[in-house]
């Protein structure tokens, strides 16, 4: 069973999306509502480095390597 991350699609402008997970096989279709409550969803990707859930570019290291000398290239 894989973990999917999903978040409700606000009906209105004031309305705040809800994230939440659901386990289900990968062979199973994506939810088009949430569970509970019947508001429509989409499925979120998210992966390894590069990618996010809000699909924005990932944030810059925070830490200090001396020079790049620990691989990553500030």
């Amino acid at each position: 069973m894989a973990t999917y991350v999903y978040e409700t699609i606000p009906q209105s402008p004031d309305e705040k999306p809800e994230r939440f997970e659901v386990q289900q096989s990968m062979k199973d279709d994506a939810l088009t509502a949430h569970p509970e409550t019947g508001k429509p969803v989409k499925r979120l990707i998210s992966g390894g480095y590069g990618f996010s859930v809000a699909g924005s570019p990932p944030p810059a290291p925070s830490h200090s390597c001396g020079g790049g000398s620990c691989g990553c290239h500030n």
